[in-house]
């Protein structure tokens, strides 16, 4: 398997160089030359296999020329070994052919620990083969943060420095990143919003002066491919037990990096039958925008209840680009430059394309707490605020009532006590065992400016792998 630039000018890579170098070259995102897919008859064999079987199969194809078979197998058992569900990612049913997914089974309680712990063994795999070490650096809104660190603390060849914007990430999520302990960790609040960090990751990757020679920088964001490629399995794994291939499956994806919900276009190309990708935002609304004026541009930042989708720069929305537009990394060049000054639109050949599997539904705050309140009511299920705009989007989405929805939870509700008072409900939901004690915890993390210099001057002074 080989891997390509959206932007047509760096060179193809394999597996494990991929995994090492997050943003290629050029600027672009690496994406797989050609998709592994899959037949009626063998999606309808992954029927009944447990999750980490099931990524075994989704994921060997991927990874085909750089991990064996049984060292992969390995690697994914003790990966969802971590999951506190036996069903890894099961499904609830809200509603008349409403479903959620569960996908905060994890350590850290959010469904990027689905990706960011095989990442961490995926690298530690890798590292230990090659004798190397490197820098891991990121840049969070919430829950990447956490997921990261967790999946990476025990790794003897990481350091990690995650970023997150200061005072901006909910009471939970900052403390389940700032109390884990290790001499290769570090916790920075920066001065300013997660697009300011996100920039500061971008141009460290483009100028890695201020790491020593023998030092790689490898990105943990969903910039790099494996988290997409870990992601893709649920999609599979639900629509499955909903009854594909025999009937198709629609799916509504809170998201504002586009990365989660990319995976499921994915897995739609790999043969999965999927109905519709439900593009559901809040307040921070570019993808929605996108889809229904064609249009891509930046507005200021709305601090909102959810928190981790505060973001105004959908990063993986490149990768969607590079196949509406025929591939042609030259014409994704051309557009991404062209957003560094002003806005872009889009054309009517690549957005009629993206409509044809594609909707989207902005969702006020207000709105996201009714919903959360309204499900409580009627089900006595208790959402998360994201996970509630991914239900508010499928219920307005006017898909046929013989198509299930499957909406992405992608948060435990315990990690938004703001969110869950603001819907009535903040004696309804406690934090699980394994975290009862995370506010006794003491924290460790350096509040830094809003600047790229002072960021890499403090990981340049603090490598300790």
């Amino acid at each position: 398997m080989k891997y390509i630039s959206t932007r047509g000018n760096a060179p193809a890579l394999n597996f494990e160089q991929v995994l090492l170098t997050g943003l290629a070259s050029d600027g672009g995102l690496y994406v797989p030359e050609t998709l592994p897919t899959f037949s009626a008859q063998e999606i309808a064999s992954m029927a009944g296999l447990e999750y980490p079987e099931l990524a075994r199969r989704i994921i060997t194809p991927f990874v085909a020329g750089c991990i064996p078979d049984e060292d992969l197998a390995v690697i994914l058992e003790q990966t969802y070994a971590e999951f506190r569900h036996t069903a890894i990612a099961p499904l609830v049913q809200v509603g008349a052919n409403q479903w959620v997914l569960e996908l905060f089974h994890g350590p850290t309680l959010a469904f990027k620990d689905f990706a960011l712990q095989l990442l961490g063994r995926l690298l530690d795999y890798v590292l230990e083969r090659r004798h190397q070490k490197v820098v891991i650096m990121g840049a969070t809104s919430g829950d990447t943060g956490s997921a990261a660190i967790e999946g990476c603390r025990h790794c003897d060849n990481i350091d990690i420095f995650i970023l997150h914007p200061h005072n901006r990430v909910s009471d939970v999520q900052r403390k389940q990143m700032t109390s884990v302990e290790g001499d290769n960790i570090h916790n920075l609040a920066v001065e300013g919003n997660f697009d300011d960090c996100q920039a500061m990751v971008k141009a460290s990757f483009g100028d890695k002066h201020f790491l020593p020679q023998d030092r790689g920088l490898v990105a943990v964001n969903s910039i790099n491919w494996a988290r997409i490629m870990a992601q893709i399995v649920y999609y599979f794994y639900a629509a499955v037990a909903l009854g594909a291939p025999h009937r198709p499956v629609a799916f509504s994806v809170p998201t504002g990096n586009f990365g989660d919900i990319f995976a499921g276009y994915l897995a739609r190309q790999m043969g999965l039958p999927v109905e519709q990708l439900i593009i559901a935002t809040n307040r921070n609304d570019v993808l929605h925008r996108v889809m229904t004026e064609s249009t891509y541009g930046r507005q200021p930042l709305a601090h909102t209840l959810s928190p981790s989708m505060d973001i105004t720069v959908s990063s993986n929305f490149e990768r969607l680009l590079f196949d509406l537009y025929g591939r042609k990394g030259a014409a994704i060049a051309d557009l991404m430059n062209q957003l560094e000054s002003h806005d872009v639109r889009f054309s009517d050949a690549a957005m009629a394309e993206a409509r044809k599997l594609f909707s989207s539904h902005c969702v006020s705050d207000a709105q996201t707490c009714e919903q959360i309140a309204s499900i409580w009511r009627d089900s006595e299920y208790l959402l998360d605020p994201h996970s509630a705009i991914g239900v508010h989007a499928a219920l307005n989405a006017g898909l046929a009532s013989g198509v299930p929805v499957v909406s992405l939870a992608t948060a435990h509700p315990a990690k938004f006590p703001e969110a869950m008072a603001a819907a009535g409900l903040n004696d309804a939901v406690a934090l699980p065992p394994h975290l009862a004690d995370l506010f006794d915890r003491p924290e460790r993390f350096e509040v830094l400016p809003n600047d790229l210099t002072a960021v890499q001057a403090f990981i340049s002074a603090n490598i300790n792998a």
